[in-house]
Parts: structure tokens; sequence; C-alpha cells
């Protein structure tokens, strides 16, 4: 397969590695952006792909909570200057007491709903507030969660709507600590919340890659298996919420912070606001010819 600039682009998003690295990491993987991944951490080129998605969108995330039942939800725009409107904000909030109480099963079918006293789709009414606001808004997502009166939902806006979190804790009412939660989230951005939800798959590819990187550094082969089950658990760090250093305070693990209330977290969605969209599309071919060319 041939190695396109965007490619190239895309791989040195990802792992924050050098273009030429990156290009023949592509060229050594025949195009596959996964492989490419575990090729530069096994030559210690990258060592993870930690770096997100880049984020082009501007827009605000919101949560809406109404007794046992929340939402989060993420409304894009065109400029971050629009957030900051107080039109914008008050269609966040109808948006947020709409979606809470009639709990849409997808944004397709909120759309088409209608609004309580009000006649409009909430497509309309959205289509109303970019006529007033001058610019494109859309409902990108939205998770709906439930409780019981003994749960707590822990809810969690970061700078001023870049990023939402929203998680429940179950068997505890105590809302400062699922808050605290929801801000460690948001901080740290765990991808599961235990080893348990962790992919046999994924641990196993996992445990390959540090194998190789292991050897590659010339470590004996006796001792490479005990170095890759070390290595693994600080992966599982990394990626799950219980097993890392509570945010508040690092000398305890989250897991420990939800046991001693007795409790366990059902749950969690965080949405950072614009991942994955890209707004434009740089001219990157020209700056890969000209590193070539160098």
């Amino acid at each position: 397969m041939a190695v396109t600039a965007q490619m190239v682009k895309e791989l040195r998003e990802k792992t924050g590695a050098g273009m030429m690295d990156c290009k023949k990491a592509l060229q050594e993987t025949d195009g596959n952006i996964d492989q490419a991944i575990d090729y530069l951490r096994e030559k210690g080129i990258s060592k993870a792909a930690k770096k997100a998605d880049r984020i082009a969108a501007e827009g605000s995330t919101h949560i809406e909570v109404d007794g046992n039942t929340a939402v989060l939800f993420e409304m894009n725009c065109e400029t971050d200057f629009v957030t900051k409107n107080d039109q914008f904000k008050n269609l966040l909030g109808e948006l947020g007491k709409h979606l809470v109480s009639q709990k849409p099963a997808s944004v397709e079918d909120a759309l088409q709903q209608k609004l309580h006293g009000n006649g409009e789709t909430l497509e309309e009414f959205i289509n109303s507030n970019i006529a007033k606001i001058g610019e494109k808004l859309s409902l990108r997502r939205f998770v709906i969660a439930e409780k019981t009166d003994n749960d707590a939902f822990g809810g969690y806006i970061h700078m001023g709507g870049n990023i939402g979190v929203l998680t429940t804790l179950e068997g505890s009412t105590d809302e400062a600590t699922a808050k605290d939660i929801a801000m460690h989230i948001a901080a740290v951005n765990p991808r599961f919340v235990s080893r348990d939800a962790v992919s046999e798959e994924e641990v196993e590819k996992e445990r390959e890659v540090l194998k190789t990187q292991a050897l590659n550094e010339g470590k004996p082969e006796k001792i490479v298996e005990k170095m890759v089950e070390g290595r693994l658990g600080k992966f599982f760090e990394e990626i799950c919420l219980l097993e890392q250093g509570f945010v508040k305070d690092p000398d305890q693990k989250v897991k420990k912070v939800v046991a001693d209330k007795g409790a366990t977290i059902k749950g969690f969605v965080r949405y950072q606001v614009g991942e994955g969209i890209e707004k434009r599309v740089d001219n990157f071919a020209e700056e890969v010819m000209s590193q070539v060319k160098k």
C-alpha cells in the first residue's frame, strides 16, 4: 500500500514520533496505522499512543440532572466565541431539559421529538437558534444515565464545557465523592472502569508489544516475562479508573476511595468537545515533501 501524507500526519499526531520515523513505520507495516503504532513502540521511538485526536470543532458539553435521571451531551458550533453567548447557554439548558425528560434513543430520534410546550421539533428549535446566532449548531451526541435513591451521580464540567464527565456511584449517596471521581476522570482520561473491562485480545496485544520492547532493549529472555507482567501493571494503571492514583490524593488508588464509601462505580462517560473532528485540512503534503527533499 502506498503511504500517503495524510497517513503520516495521522500517525504522527497519535504518537508524537518524527515524520520520517512515521513514514518508515507505515512502510514496514503496509500502511496499517495500529501496527505502525506498535512498531514505533517496540523500537522505543514512541512509548504510547497517548496523543488525542486533534480537536478542531468548537462547542460545549452540558449536564442536566432530574431526580434519578441525568444526561451528558455535546453541542457543537463554529467558534468558541458563541459558547459564551447567553443564547447558546439557554439553548444548552433547553436541550438538557428535553433530553433528560424524554430520554430519546438516539440523536436522530431526539431531533424529531416535539419540545414540551412548543409546537416545533427539537431540530426546528435548533435551526431557529442557528438563524439567530448566525452559526451552524449541531447536537452531536448524548448519553442518559439512571440511578436509584441509594446512588449518586457525579457530574463535572471542565474549562467552561470543553470536557464533560458523568459517572454513577452505586451504593452511596455521597455526591461530593461522585463529583471528585468525575473530576479525576476529566483530568486523567481512563478508558475503562476496571481490569475486567479490558478485552483479553487487547491485553495479549499489549503483552506482545512489551515483550518485543524488552527483548529489543537487550534484556535476558529469562527475566523478560517477569518484566512484562510488571509493565502490564503500569498499562492497567494508565487505562483503568480503579487502578489509578486518585488525582486529589495520588497515594490512594481510586478503588480504595470508592471502597471506603462502600460503593462501586457503575460506569462513566467522558466527552471532550470536538474530539475526532477535523475542522480543516492542512496542506501536510507540502510539509512532507519539504522534509523529504532535505
